[in-house]
């Protein structure tokens, strides 16, 4: 898995570039990316410490425990042994319920939208291209900024955003199921129909960091002919220069 990330970033010029320090992922530009880093390299060391572990035992038990060519006696076997086999059983049960632990609270960090961003983007995939109208803290609606299939992220349509500000994200689609993807964001989520306005299975909420500069996207769902062409980007800036963006595209109130 690790290779074929590492061989994706290599031929994509829209892959942000990973590394092995992080897990082999991209560096985040949110905190909730931040949160999936240290989730996915949590599990990892875990997951590499126990395999080593492991390992090392399997080749403890080989050689030492083998059946010597000078004696005809088997080595003392552990069969029905409670101790051991309740270590074996409670081991696996506690590393379980410690991933489940961890996985549970980030997870609830990830889906958890207050209602009180400073900056809402209500975002519309279509057949095959994206629409972001933004609402600004103070009630103030940018105009729609609506995209057409592209080759190329830079030439797709940009959602302009603050760094160091909460931003919540409103998912809609009235045609096939779509997935809204920035890589920087370390995380995506599904667009399906159908789900009602006031659901919380339409919105999540990121709080960007101080990194600016522009982030491709893309849908991550395979969603017809021209999917591979749903390309956008993220443009992350000051908040005197998202003002200033602000102002210059104003379109008045929201309703």
């Amino acid at each position: 898995m690790a290779l074929l990330l590492a061989s994706a970033t290599a031929c994509a010029n829209d892959v942000p570039e990973a590394d092995w320090s992080r897990g082999l992922l991209p560096e985040a530009i949110t905190r909730e990316g931040e949160t999936v880093t240290a989730l996915w390299n949590g599990a990892w060391i875990a997951a590499l410490a126990m395999g080593g572990l492991v390992v090392g035992l399997i080749i403890w038990a080989c050689l030492f425990h083998t059946r010597r060519r000078a004696k005809a006696d088997l080595p003392p076997q552990v069969r029905y042994n409670l101790p051991i086999e309740m270590l074996y059983t409670l081991v696996p049960l506690v590393m379980v319920s410690v991933f489940f632990f961890f996985t549970a609270r980030d997870t609830e960090e990830l889906t958890r939208v207050t209602g009180d961003a400073q900056v809402k983007v209500k975002v519309e995939a279509f057949q095959w291209s994206w629409r972001f109208t933004t609402t600004t803290a103070d009630g103030k609606t940018l105009q729609p900024v609506t995209g057409m299939p592209v080759s190329e992220y830079e030439n797709g349509p940009q959602l302009v955003l603050p760094v160091d500000t909460t931003v919540e994200f409103d998912l809609y689609t009235e045609d096939v199921i779509h997935s809204f993807w920035v890589p920087d964001f370390l995380f995506k989520r599904d667009i399906i129909p159908g789900i009602p306005e006031d659901s919380p299975g339409r919105k999540f909420e990121i709080t960007t960091l101080g990194k600016t500069g522009v982030y491709a996207g893309r849908c991550a769902e395979l969603c017809g002919v021209d999917h591979s062409r749903m390309l956008f980007s993220v443009k992350l800036v000051e908040k005197d220069e998202f003002n200033q963006y602000v102002a210059s595209n104003q379109a008045g109130s929201a309703q």
